[in-house]
């Protein structure tokens, strides 16, 4: 039998087993997995991460981050690791078996924790990303999301993490060798997406497939991705529209819960090593794979063509053949696609991009079927109407006393005038009453108030309502974590009301700044906490010599330019 045919090892134990370790399990202390950890513990049990017997211990994870190899020589790109609060890491002793719980409370496993230490978060960044720069999508997770300490040890597995969408459609590493097996397919080319298939993507299938001389497994991503991105309800359907272009002999499709982190070069490798224990042979690598766009200088993180030379680099070890993407355009005199480089001469290529296409659905405008296949864009429509039909927030901050909350009011009444859609008001004062009468002013407790906010607001767009946020909202990663919350459903508008402190303070009504200055009001923004001031906000107004009416009215002109609401 081939080798990417046989079984792979995986880390569950028998049912008989797991079912008496799961009662033993409930006397353990317990560790609730945050949604990415859920997806590299189902990855490490059915042998999606092989030769990985648990998360990393402190020495791998050392190796791992310089050399991108386990201790023992390996190739392994990405560390692996139990992130935890330090509150809990305090409570755990080396040696001590903890039950890994999903977010419903049930148990999937367990792990004996081996290692604990605080990781240097800034080298590992520099190591694994390339940039300690919080632009990275996967830096601000390690930054400002991920536990202060790691746990390394070994898993021992109970069950799967159960999914109750798209069930006929996810298949462990061994499922799917068994399904090549049964096919008979010796070759298989698989093809990594993160987004919904145009015309453009199925021929570059097809002539990768042809190329390899190979089936086709089309293996999109459907844990987390990069913010921003369709979410992978709406792409699966967009997969399915687009399965019945493919011959049914020679293509599948299988569904990966993978948590990436848009690490580039280096991901490349991790995907292909975690296709290669999925039984694939091939490995189509992107322009940019994996990348996460522009650093906080404005420039790519990645080269056009890292990827595919580091993967080049390992092609031996990783144990699967790379399929270089060929960039695919239209030519329009000959009707169909052909690769960037070998376009006839004095053909009239036409393309659009990313961008593009999002302004198109946004504005509702046409998408021609040579670029994607009406059944696509159908569901693409379905989930991004167009954006006078959005639901969207907009989140004004600024120091107390900076006229946040009234001009927010005004610009209340003057949306409920025009109509269309519900808009609710989640004012500081407001929310500090009714969501968190609870929470003091600590950083952590303010920063708590602001995600409820920003879920509340998120809830509100995703069915289609207007979200007008006023918290002083002074920390720039909250903020920023809020933005990609609700970018998931809609726009998201900052408005920093940029009134000074000391016109705040010489307004004061509630007699806080005075009350801050004599030290009877700790951690007050402005005076004794600081103040992140929002670099590139959507809006930036003056209220010192400006009407309260034509505030408002200047974010309401902010609205039509961007095509939320219509004059």
């Amino acid at each position: 039998m081939p080798q990417n045919l046989s079984p792979i090892p995986e880390l569950f134990v028998s049912p008989d087993s797991a079912q008496k370790l799961k009662q033993e399990a409930g006397e353990l202390i317990s560790h609730d997995l945050t949604s990415r950890q859920i997806c590299d513990l189902e990855l490490l049990m059915n042998g999606g991460f092989y030769p990985l017997k648990g998360f990393l211990p402190e020495a791998d994870y050392d190796s791992v981050v310089s050399d991108m190899r386990l201790a023992d020589g390996k190739l392994w790109p990405m560390p692996i690791n139990l992130d935890v609060s330090q509150k809990f890491a305090d409570t755990i002793e080396l040696g001590t078996d903890i039950a890994l719980r999903d977010q419903e409370g049930v148990i999937l496993a367990t792990m004996t924790v081996t290692d604990k230490w605080v990781p240097n978060k800034s080298l590992e960044a520099e190591k694994v990303f390339g940039a300690d720069d919080s632009a990275h999508p996967a830096v601000n997770y390690l930054h400002n999301t991920a536990g202060a300490v790691y746990l390394g040890g070994p898993v021992t597995g109970i069950q799967q993490p159960v999914h109750y969408d798209f069930r006929s459609k996810r298949d462990t590493p061994n499922e799917l060798r068994a399904l090549f097996r049964k096919l008979g397919w010796r070759k298989v080319v698989a093809f990594q997406t993160r987004n919904p298939l145009h015309r453009a993507h199925q021929e570059l299938t097809f002539r990768a497939a042809k190329e390899a001389q190979a089936n086709l497994l089309i293996h999109p991503v459907v844990g987390m991705t990069k913010p921003g991105d369709v979410d992978h309800f709406t792409r699966v359907r967009c997969y399915e529209a687009v399965l019945d272009q493919y011959p049914q002999s020679t293509t599948t499709m299988s569904l990966l819960n993978l948590a990436m982190r848009m690490a580039g070069p280096r991901e490349a490798v991790w995907h292909g090593l975690i296709r290669a224990n999925h039984g694939c042979t091939h490995f189509i690598v992107g322009r940019d794979h994996a990348g996460p766009g522009k650093n906080s200088a404005g420039k790519d993180f990645y080269g056009p063509y890292d990827a595919q030379e580091l993967f080049k680099k390992h092609e031996e070890e990783i144990g699967l053949e790379m399929v270089d993407f060929k960039h695919m355009v239209y030519v329009q005199e000959k009707a169909q696609y052909y690769p960037a480089d070998e376009v006839p001469e004095g053909g009239t290529v036409l393309d659009i991009s990313g961008t593009e296409l999002r302004r198109r659905l946004a504005e509702g405008l046409e998408i021609p079927e040579w670029f994607s296949f009406p059944q696509v864009v159908s569901e693409l429509r379905r989930t991004r109407p167009a954006r006078n039909k959005q639901g969207f927030t907009v989140f004004f901050t600024g120091f107390s006393g900076s006229g946040k909350s009234t001009i927010a009011n005004a610009l209340m009444v003057k949306l409920m005038e025009m109509g269309g859609r519900p808009v609710t008001l989640l004012d500081g004062d407001i929310v500090r009453k009714n969501l968190s009468s609870e929470l003091g002013f600590s950083k952590e407790h303010r920063d708590l108030n602001i995600r409820r906010i920003g879920y509340v607001a998120s809830e509100i767009t995703k069915n289609g309502g207007i979200a007008i946020c006023a918290p002083i909202a002074p920390y720039a990663t909250t903020r920023r974590a809020v933005r990609e919350d609700i970018e998931a459903f809609g726009a998201f508008i900052e408005v920093h009301v940029a009134t000074s402190i000391e016109e705040c303070e010489r307004r004061d009504r509630k007699g806080l700044y005075k009350l801050a200055r004599e030290g009877k009001i700790k951690e007050f923004t402005g005076i004794s906490d600081p103040y992140d001031v929002p670099e590139t906000p959507e809006m930036r107004i003056e209220t010192e010599s400006t009407e309260v009416d034509n505030c408002a009215h200047q974010v309401i002109l902010k609205l039509e330019s961007m095509g939320l609401i219509t004059g």
